[in-house]
C-alpha cells in the first residue's frame, strides 16, 4: 500500500490500518535493548524480591522501572543537550 493511501485510511478513520502495517520490522527509536550485568549484594537482590512479588512484577521489571525513574528525574534537575525519551 502507498503512503498516501495509508494517510487517507487514517484521515477517513478506519479502524483497520494496523492490518496494512509490517509490525514484524517495527522498531521503537532510542529503545533498542542491550544486554549489561549488574552484581548486587545478595540483601539488594532479596530486597527488590521482595518489593518486586509485593506489586507483582519481575525483579528486573521493578530494576528498569526505578533506573528509567532516577535517570529521568535526575535529567529534570539538570538540562542538557540530550535528555532521555519520554
Amino acid at each position: 500500500m502507498k503512503a498516501n493511501d495509508f494517510d487517507k485510511k487514517f484521515d477517513q478513520g478506519c479502524e483497520d490500518i494496523v492490518d496494512d502495517l509490517e509490525l514484524s520490522t517495527v522498531r521503537r527509536v532510542n529503545q533498542e535493548q542491550k544486554r549489561v550485568n549488574v552484581d548486587f549484594p545478595a540483601w539488594v537482590v532479596e530486597s527488590l524480591d521482595r518489593e518486586a512479588a509485593r506489586i507483582g512484577v519481575t525483579r528486573q521489571s521493578i530494576i528498569k522501572v526505578w533506573l528509567v525513574e532516577r535517570l529521568k528525574a535526575e535529567a529534570a534537575d539538570k538540562p542538557s543537550n540530550n535528555p532521555l525519551p519520554h
